[in-house]
């Protein structure tokens, strides 16, 4: 039972990191892009002053969005691996059923904001110049 309770903290705690760094990379790449095309300048220039670090996020993006990709491809083989199952005690097996669903929510959260961050970082230029030409 204990080495159950271990695994689940140890897969919501990879769950909760691939969230975190999926949304770096929305916040380094996506959402600035997203304020610039929508005339909010003045508001990119406001938020890189106040919160430096995204200058260095995006400088970076490449291993921002390298690291943030290893951790989702981790954190969906630890939810959908072979043989993982929930324990046959009643209140442990509900718990981990509980926790089975919230973490794929995360998870997929997490995919899509990553697929937003990627988009805006790498796609959306090339498909503009693609479309225009």
């Amino acid at each position: 039972m204990k080495a159950t309770r271990e695994s689940l903290a140890g897969e919501s705690g990879i769950t909760w990191l691939t969230l975190f760094t999926t949304t770096g990379t929305l916040v380094c790449c996506a959402l600035p892009i997203l304020l610039v095309t929508l005339g909010l300048g003045a508001a990119v220039a406001s938020l890189t002053s106040s919160f430096p670090f995204l200058v260095t996020l995006s400088q970076h993006k490449s291993w921002v969005f390298a690291f943030s990709g290893l951790m989702l491809a981790l954190s969906g083989w630890l939810l959908y691996r072979p043989g993982r199952h929930c324990p046959t005690d009643p209140r442990l097996g509900e718990l981990c059923s509980r926790s089975q669903r919230w973490n794929r929510r995360i998870y997929w959260v997490s995919v899509a904001i990553w697929g937003v961050g990627f988009t805006a970082a790498y796609l959306a230029l090339p498909i503009r110049i693609w479309l225009e030409s």
